[in-house]
């Protein structure tokens, strides 16, 4: 059974950093995309940031000057740094990933079950 697992988050000031990280874990043939999606109080499942297998990133507006992405492909991980959070990056935020099965070589959407980000003022 394929799973992914998120850490990381927690309780931050205004101003401060977070890392989030996320695992692939399970008996699968490859990873494609991996990303963070976040869902705060009251609105739907947004999307943060994406990095290919290759490394190609990809980074909505909000995130750009303030969260990096990245992963580790022998390590099955991908992490999200966030910088300057502001109490509007307070969300679930999940990790999603694009994995292969063996059983039919089919890529499929993986979700983690969410780490919680609360951002104080």
């Amino acid at each position: 059974q394929v799973q992914l697992m998120e850490s990381g988050g927690g309780l931050v000031q205004a101003g401060g950093s977070l890392r989030l990280s996320c695992v692939a874990s399970g008996t699968f043939l490859s990873i494609n995309d991996m990303g963070w999606y976040r869902r705060a109080p009251g609105k739907q499942r947004e999307l943060v940031a994406t990095i290919s297998s290759g490394g190609d990133t990809n980074l909505v507006d909000f995130a750009k000057d303030r969260f990096t992405i990245s992963r580790d492909n022998d390590k099955k991980m991908v992490y999200l740094q966030m910088n300057s959070l502001k109490p509007e990056d307070t969300a679930v935020y999940y990790c999603y990933a694009d994995i292969a099965w063996i059983q039919d070589y089919r890529f499929r959407a993986h979700w983690g079950q969410g780490t919680q980000v609360t951002v104080t003022s």
